[in-house]
């Protein structure tokens, strides 16, 4: 999809969304909306409507997003703030600038001259465009397909990781690529009639991107595009099969890669990134390579210079002249993501120097908007969910001492990394012109690939971030065996220091649970405590939790967000234990901060029941079809709805809180809950 980058770190996140605004609600002291409830749905029947029915009945999606909800009342949030911190810069003279302010204010000046960018049309891109129609050979194409300075499309992406085996070292790593639409699903789903209509509107778009540079035949030479790309597409692995830490850890040289699959000069490509034929490079969906290297050796030289066009003109759409810009938001975010409108050009200017310039801007953003009290406040929070977990592990009855001691082992070895960095990265080396866009964004890529390439060979560092301070998400990193809160989300409706301690424990308490749970999940699982690939469980131990884990992917196998699309419960497993395993032991610890005490009633409910609203409030989220239908076929975490309705119809304490009774809709008889921590 457009300039998104193949995610191959072990990274696991808690939300991948869109964003959009909502109306303000008129919050109560205690820090839950009233106002969004519908109480003429029973709890027990639809406890997201009961919780939220109200707000997503008169919540309209606007024009300019695919969705709405609370992580993306937040994301308007954080850019507001982004963009008054731009401001600020533009407000002042150049020469009371830092460096690194000049630098954010000449990519921002860059972006924003709309009309210096029609005026210049192609010109900008005709080294890049003249580069492509002078590849005569497929070694011609594999070197383009290989520099970092172009990132264009190619069979195969790759990235420098940890080593899942050695999570002390950097790896090469490859995974499967060649796409222009987001997975193999949209090329090979033949009983979807959206689907049908989106091939048509990328085959069209094909066509227009071709067009922009070179009309001659231009819907025949697009027709061999896609037929190229729907070829490779059926190489691939389906999403939920790309999920599987064993299955993809597959360690070859690069010599071996070229053996193992031919038709692909994998000595060239890796040559012209500067890693040379020993270089160990873990394949991960390793059976697509060599039907993707078959396929790329048969396929005409002319067909990857169109292949290298449009995908050229689709990477770089944001920097060029508004036709090429406005065709291709067209196709990926009206059709793909049902989206009416584009973003107004400052708020993508803010986003693109947060993805550029992420430590000097980012640094700024903290020094504004994460007070050192927030971060003591949230670190606290995270000790006292780590302590419920080691708590709840001493006590599961499924479990054998001999795996507990490992759980706690791993448990005592999470390292949390609050707000922001520790330590900034040093941008002063890349060069940001305001006058030179297409130039600005292709020193940055060679900028950060020369950074990885320089640290291939040393130590790695487990301190490393993987978004920024503005970010609203939260992850967990297996190889780190770390967990990461960026600042943006510390603030309501997930975590208001002047709330009820019912509803933060609900909202932020469930975010760091459930990071916490994916080092436990069923693939996270799978390293220890010091990020190792490794099993540390008992055969019978794991069985155990593997028939659990398989009920609950049964349970979301059920959800139907869409007329004949179902929620797949494999794809969304580990999203789903982290849910789960968030609000388990999220009121456990809301439970031990009472100390004994009972908790007050407010506004006419009990603690538990709070906590309950306090969760369903932070998934609020409203989708167009659309990007409902791009979550379903390729995103890991299920859609909010049953993000709010899958867990707790697990949890006992719900049930006994809102008096849930066989008959109620969501009722599940208690042999049919899943119990993990």
């Amino acid at each position: 999809m457009k300039k998104t980058a193949i995610a191959i770190a072990a990274v696991a996140g808690l939300a991948c969304v869109a964003v959009a605004a909502t109306p303000k609600a008129t919050i109560p002291p205690w820090g839950f909306d009233l106002t969004g409830m519908d109480r003429s749905v029973k709890p027990g029947d639809d406890f997201f409507e009961y919780a939220n029915g109200a707000w997503y009945k008169r919540t309209e999606i606007p024009a300019d997003r695919t969705s709405i909800g609370s992580f993306q009342e937040l994301n308007i949030l954080s850019e507001k703030r982004m963009k008054d911190i731009v401001a600020g810069i533009e407000a002042r003279d150049r020469p009371t600038l830092t460096p690194e302010e000049t630098q954010i204010r000449d990519l921002n000046d860059a972006f924003m001259d709309q009309k210096s960018i029609d005026t210049d049309g192609l010109k900008p891109a005709k080294t890049d465009l003249d580069r492509i129609s002078a590849v005569k050979t497929l070694d011609d194409v594999v070197a383009l397909m290989a520099d970092p300075s172009l990132q264009l499309a190619s069979i195969a992406y790759d990235g420098i990781r940890p080593d899942p085996k050695n999570s002390d070292v950097y790896v090469v790593t490859m995974t499967q690529g060649g796409l222009g639409m987001p997975n193999r699903d949209y090329y090979l789903n033949a009983d979807n009639a959206d689907l049908a209509k989106a091939r048509d509107a990328y085959k069209a778009y094909l066509a227009q991107m071709l067009s922009f540079v070179d009309p001659k035949d231009a819907a025949a030479r697009a027709a061999a595009v896609y037929d190229l790309e729907a070829t490779l597409a059926k190489a691939h692995w389906d999403s939920a099969a790309r999920r599987d830490a064993d299955k993809t850890y597959n360690p070859m040289t690069v010599a071996e890669l070229s053996t193992f699959a031919p038709g692909f000069n994998w000595t060239l490509f890796f040559k012209t990134q500067g890693l040379g034929p020993d270089r160990k490079v873990v394949v991960r969906e390793n059976t697509a390579f060599p039907a993707m290297a078959e396929t790329f050796a048969k396929t005409p030289v002319a067909v990857w210079r169109d292949y290298l066009t449009i995908h050229y003109l689709h990477t770089m759409a944001d920097y060029l002249p508004k036709a090429i810009d406005d065709a291709d938001f067209d196709f990926y975010g009206k059709v793909i993501g049902g989206q009416s409108e584009q973003l107004p050009r400052e708020t993508r200017a803010v986003q693109l120097i947060d993805n550029v310039l992420p430590h000097p801007f980012g640094k700024l953003y903290a020094a504004k908007y994460f007070p050192p009290a927030s971060k003591k406040k949230a670190e606290k929070l995270v000790a006292n969910i780590i302590a419920a977990y080691d708590a709840d592990i001493h006590k599961i009855s499924w479990m054998s001492d001999a795996t507990k001691k490992k759980a706690l082992d791993k448990l005592h070895a999470f390292t949390p990394h609050i707000g922001y960095p520790d330590v900034w990265r040093d941008y002063s080396g890349l060069v940001i012109k305001k006058d030179d866009l297409i130039g600005d964004i292709e020193r940055s890529n060679a900028f950060e690939w020369k950074y990885n390439l320089d640290r291939i060979d040393q130590k790695v560092d487990r301190n490393e971030w993987f978004m920024t301070p503005s970010t609203v998400n939260a992850y967990y990193t297996q190889s780190f065996n770390s967990i990461f809160f960026p600042a943006a989300i510390l603030q309501p409706p997930f975590f208001d220091p002047n709330a009820d301690d019912a509803v933060n424990y609900g909202g932020i308490g469930v975010v760091i649970g459930h990071e916490i749970g994916h080092g436990f999940d069923d693939q996270g699982s799978k390293y220890d405590g010091q990020g190792i690939l490794q099993s540390w469980w008992t055969a019978d131990d794991r069985k155990a939790f593997e028939a659990r884990t398989t009920m609950l992917g049964d349970q979301f196998d059920q959800f139907e967000p869409l007329p004949g699309m179902h929620v797949n419960g494999k794809l969304t497993m580990g999203e789903n234990i982290g849910d789960l395993s968030g609000v388990t032991i999220s009121l456990k610890a809301y439970h031990a901060s009472l100390h004994g005490k009972k908790a007050p009633v407010l506004g006419g409910f009990t603690g538990d029941q709070r906590f309950f609203l306090g969760f369903a409030q932070v998934w609020r989220g409203k989708y167009t079809d659309a990007a409902m239908r791009l979550q379903l076929i390729s995103n890991p975490h299920s859609p909010p709805h049953y993000r709010v309705l899958g867990p707790i119809r697990n949890s006992d304490a719900w049930y006994r809180a809102f008096h849930v009774k066989p008959g109620d809709k969501m009722y599940l008889p208690p042999d049919m809950r899943v119990h993990l921590w």
